[in-house]
């Protein structure tokens, strides 16, 4: 047992437990970090970073396949997963090794094993089962709770990791399937879609909603929905699976409308639930609430000095809003103890910036037409198509900028489409988050030629003097 109670126990080294340790130690806090697994948690291991090396090893297959529309004969002569895998696992083991050196530098204790919230006499806890079968009990002053989440099952089409995988399976395989069936058109969904379709893979989307990526905005989806047609992927949408057979050949999947799909794999990407089951949480008294951890808006949990961060609290599953919730709650401790003068700004979801890094990207921020034109009376939209931006030409890909405004107003929401646009979501976000009028945003200078430019002329046209927008 630990003799002299930390400042704060953070159980999860995720991106919103590392985060908050880091802040916390920064603070003049001691601090322990207790993680079953690696430092850097889905977002860096299993999610985050490696998908995103897969979808730019697939960026230069189509660069290398489309070479001859820049007048460049080349072609993908194979694929070699192994190698890219081993790409994938470098960019990770760096990233990895810089952290574990972070956390070292900060003074932060770290504990390796399985950590289960206790509550008892003698205050805050958590019992540490280490890999070896030891059972060691770590006492805080405060919790953070940064568990994360993990991928979501169907009771009815089991996991085997074979010829049906998770996202955390499909980063693991040794080979690509020459067909597959991607359950689920979210975000996940779409961006295994991508990745795979341009590594060569027959892909076909299943999504039960009406759409792709539904939480963005109709334009977006729309716009994804026709690149990824005339890239060859598939697409079902407002259907269910509803039975799945597996054999020696593939899998088939029976769809609710009676139709069947046949493929070598099925990757089942129906979102991610909270990792809370078994930790102890509802025995120490937090309250659950479908199994995410329930929060006020300063982080805290119903347990007074517990509070949750990240992935276990409803909402947005980003690794940059869990990293925000943890300097959040490290600075929220650290104002209460007087070390801060001044509160922190809680993180607002609203505000959080979104990206699906498929080809074409989708990036928004703030409301979507639909929300803005149901929260406010009146509301004006411009939509600035990549067609007439210089560098979105050169580099041949299509899609839009849309900005919503409340009339006379602010800037209340920009959704953007198209490669590259994540480079754009940060003067989106900034835009947003100050309230700017598109009068203030206007008259500042986009270089040219940049696919930047774009966000500036959708703005200008909001001012009332649309340049390159045709009316």
């Amino acid at each position: 047992m630990e003799s002299e109670p930390y400042d704060l126990l953070v159980l999860g080294g995720g991106s919103g437990g590392y985060a908050a340790a880091l802040r916390a130690a920064q603070l003049g806090m001691r601090v322990a970090l207790i993680e079953a697994a690696e430092l850097g948690g889905t977002c860096l291991h299993r999610g985050c970073i490696p998908t995103k090396a897969w979808l730019h090893a697939g960026e230069v297959a189509d660069t290398a396949r489309n070479g001859g529309r820049f007048g460049i004969n080349s072609t993908v002569e194979s694929v070699d997963i192994q190698a890219v895998r081993a790409y994938s696992d470098g960019v990770v083991s760096k990233l990895y090794g810089g952290l574990k050196g972070l956390i070292a530098a900060r003074g932060i204790d770290v504990h390796r094993g399985w950590g289960r919230l206790i509550r008892s006499d003698e205050g805050l806890a958590v019992d540490v089962k280490t890999p070896d079968g030891e059972l060691n009990r770590v006492l805080g002053s405060r919790v953070v709770l940064a568990t994360g989440s993990i991928p979501k099952s169907l009771p009815a089409i089991p996991v085997d990791g074979v010829r049906i995988v998770d996202s955390d399976g499909a980063l693991k395989l040794t080979s690509l399937p020459t067909t597959a069936i991607v359950l689920g058109g979210g975000v996940i969904g779409a961006e295994f879609a991508s990745a795979w379709r341009s590594l060569g893979v027959e892909v076909h989307i299943v999504e039960a909603l009406d759409r792709l990526v539904a939480s963005e905005d109709a334009d977006a989806s729309k716009a994804l929905q026709r690149a990824f047609a005339k890239r060859g992927i598939t697409m079902t949408c407002g259907v269910a699976v509803s039975a799945v057979e597996v054999d020696e050949h593939g899998v088939s999947a029976t769809l609710s409308d009676g139709s069947c799909l046949s493929a070598d794999l099925l990757l089942v990407a129906v979102g991610r639930g909270p990792a809370t089951d078994g930790l102890g949480f509802s025995e120490a008294g937090v309250e659950l609430d479908r199994g995410f951890v329930a929060v006020d808006d300063r982080l805290q949990t119903s347990v007074p000095g517990v509070f949750a961060v990240g992935d276990v609290v409803a909402g947005l599953q980003l690794a940059h809003r869990g990293f925000a919730h943890g300097i959040f709650v490290a600075e929220e401790i650290a104002h209460h103890e007087r070390q801060l003068a001044r509160p922190p700004v809680r993180v607002s979801d609203e505000q959080t910036p979104r990206v699906t890094y498929s080809s074409p990207e989708i990036a928004s921020v703030g409301l979507s037409e639909t929300e803005a034109r149901e929260a406010f009376s009146d509301v004006a939209v411009t939509r600035y198509d990549l067609g007439g931006n210089g560098r979105s030409q050169i580099l041949k890909t299509a899609g839009f900028v849309k900005v919503i405004r409340q009339v006379e107003g602010p800037v209340l929401g920009v959704t953007m489409v198209g490669d590259g646009v994540s480079e754009l979501i940060g003067e989106a976000q900034l835009i947003t988050n100050w309230a700017a009028y598109p009068e203030e945003v206007a008259p500042l200078l986009h270089a040219h030629p940049t696919q930047n430019e774009a966000l500036g002329e959708a703005h200008l046209a909001l001012a009332g003097k649309p340049l390159h927008l045709h009316s």
